[in-house]
């Protein structure tokens, strides 16, 4: 076959700067400020917001994540999302800066962003220096954070509620999925095939025929008597929100809305026959999923208990004190 070649430029540091800004002009971002151990500093150009393509993290996928939100110009329960941060770093053989070192760079790179309301992100990596499979020899572990707008979803999702699918792809081993890496592969492979289907998102069966959670979020059901039941989190990733939000549904009881609360296992069976089926995530919060595999769940509306811990949560990371940090613009 006929081979075509053409000039390649070898491109100048002011050129490649200037290519990076004309990328984000044709794809513009709302990313606000990125914090970069291996900078040393903060940017708040998008176009500068980048990692070596032979960070381990890149090409082997060795690195971990986590998120969190800023609220009226306060981050929510991030002492939370940090012990999380460092469980996967521990699972993932990574070092990290201490919890104070990380606490202060989170802060400072969210006063430096301006932004109010929005979300931040944070990753750890082995560093770069290689393309081999173990580390490179004397590579410095990298830490980053991210300011950004967040993942933002259809209000539709919350008035009319959201179908989902069984995911045919398997559900990741449970180091794996407890670990929060950057290795979603399988999530992203869950969302495509969902999208490619017309319905919203997907949700993992573990090998016992047990609900396991969805791409990036946890699910959660009520069942017909009133208990809202949670799968457990030995094999699924321990999501912060769904932990926040067994403790504030006690509340509910107290109301009569509940009969009870439970993480256990939940089989399919039982799952399809609860009255509600709840999306969960630090992102979505809690959105009402009324259909799956086409058919309805309970009435295939939006119920009263998606509602109820929604407004809980948000007015959580509003009001609760002990797990807001007020951001030092």
């Amino acid at each position: 076959m006929a081979v075509t070649t053409s000039t390649l430029t070898t491109l100048t540091a002011d050129q490649v700067v200037a290519q990076l800004r004309a990328l984000r002009t044709r794809q513009p971002v709302k990313y606000w400020a990125f914090y970069s151990s291996q900078l040393g500093g903060v940017v708040t150009d998008p176009a500068l917001m980048i990692v070596p393509f032979d960070d381990h993290l890149v090409h082997r996928g060795h690195g971990i994540f986590d998120t969190a939100a800023i609220e009226a110009g306060k981050i929510y329960d991030l002492e939370a999302h940090l012990d999380r941060f460092i469980r996967s770093a521990h699972n993932s053989k990574l070092k990290l800066p201490t919890r104070d070192e990380m606490r202060d760079i989170i802060v400072r790179t969210a006063a430096a962003s301006g932004r109010r309301e929005g979300s931040i992100r944070y990753w750890a990596s082995a560093g770069p220096g290689s393309l081999g499979l173990a580390p490179a020899a004397g590579a410095e572990p990298g830490f980053f954070v991210m300011i950004f707008a967040g993942l933002s979803y259809p209000e539709t999702w919350y008035t009319q509620g959201l179908r989902v699918m069984t995911t045919t792809y398997p559900i990741k081993p449970p180091l794996y999925a407890v670990t929060k890496s950057v290795n979603y592969l399988p999530n992203v492979l869950m969302q495509m095939e969902a999208q490619e289907h017309g319905v919203d998102n997907g949700v993992f069966i573990d090998e016992a025929g047990n609900v396991g959670e969805s791409s990036n979020m946890n699910v959660a059901f009520v069942t017909a008597d009133g208990t809202l039941k949670h799968p457990k989190f030995d094999h699924i990733l321990s999501g912060c929100t769904s932990l926040r939000l067994l403790e504030l549904a006690a509340a509910l009881k107290t109301r009569n809305l509940l009969k009870g609360i439970e993480v256990c296992a939940i089989s399919v069976a039982e799952a399809r026959a609860a009255r509600e089926m709840l999306l969960i995530g630090s992102s979505v919060k809690v959105a009402p999923i009324v259909e799956w595999d086409g058919k309805p769940i309970g009435d295939g509306k939006p119920g009263p208990i998606a509602r109820a811990l929604r407004e809980l949560l948000q007015e959580d990371m509003r009001a609760a004190r002990d797990r807001l940090i007020e951001v030092p613009y």
